[in-house]
C-alpha cells in the first residue's frame, strides 16, 4: 500500500500546516503550478516528489518536470498533467492520450476546483485536488490524501485549509 499526498496550484505558497498534513504520506504528487523552486525543495525534502509543470511555471521548472507524466503506482497506471479538463469535458489532445494510454487514474490541476469523478466511458478515476495556494478565486484551499492498494484507490480524504 502506498499513501499519496496530492496537491496542485501552490502558486509559490506552502506553509508548515500543509507540510504537516503530508508527513504521513509515502509520496507527494503535484499537478502543476508550483510557482517557485522553494516549494519544490520543501516538498522534495519531505518525501519523494512526482509532478508536472503548470502554465505559470518558469523555464527552469519546466526543465525538471514534464508537461505529461505517465507512471505506475502499485498496479495502477497513472497519467498526470496540469490542464486536463474532466470527464465529458477533456480537451481533444488529452482525450486522445486517455484513449491511447488507458490509465486507471487521471490527475490534473489548473481549475482550482476540487473534483473526484469516475469516468464511466473510460473506466478511469479522475482526481483534481483543487488549489492549495492563496492565489486565485477559490474560497477553500484543498489537497487530497489517499492510498493505492494494488489496483485501487482507497482511504481518500479531502484536507481543507481556510483561505
Amino acid at each position: 500500500m502506498t499513501r499519496i499526498g496530492l496537491l496542485s496550484d501552490t502558486h509559490s505558497y506552502l506553509d508548515d500546516a500543509i507540510l504537516q498534513k503530508l508527513e504521513s504520506c509515502d509520496e507527494i504528487w503535484h499537478a502543476g503550478d508550483f510557482g517557485n523552486r522553494d516549494v519544490i525543495e520543501k516538498l522534495q525534502n519531505l518525501k519523494p516528489l512526482k509532478g508536472v509543470y503548470g502554465n505559470i511555471d518558469s523555464k527552469d521548472i519546466r526543465l525538471d518536470f514534464p508537461e505529461h507524466l505517465h507512471f505506475q503506482c502499485e498496479e495502477m497506471k497513472v497519467f498526470m498533467t496540469h490542464i486536463g479538463g474532466y470527464p465529458g469535458k477533456y480537451p481533444t489532445s488529452i482525450k486522445n492520450i486517455l484513449l491511447k494510454e488507458k490509465p486507471d487514474l487521471f490527475i490534473c490541476g489548473h481549475s482550482h476546483i476540487l473534483k473526484v469523478m469516475f469516468d464511466e466511458k473510460l473506466q478511469c478515476l479522475h482526481l483534481n485536488p483543487g488549489a492549495i495556494g492563496k492565489q486565485g478565486w477559490h474560497q477553500v484551499r484543498t489537497l487530497l490524501r489517499f492510498s493505492i492498494h494494488l489496483n485501487r484507490v482507497c482511504d481518500l480524504e479531502v484536507v481543507e485549509f481556510p483561505r
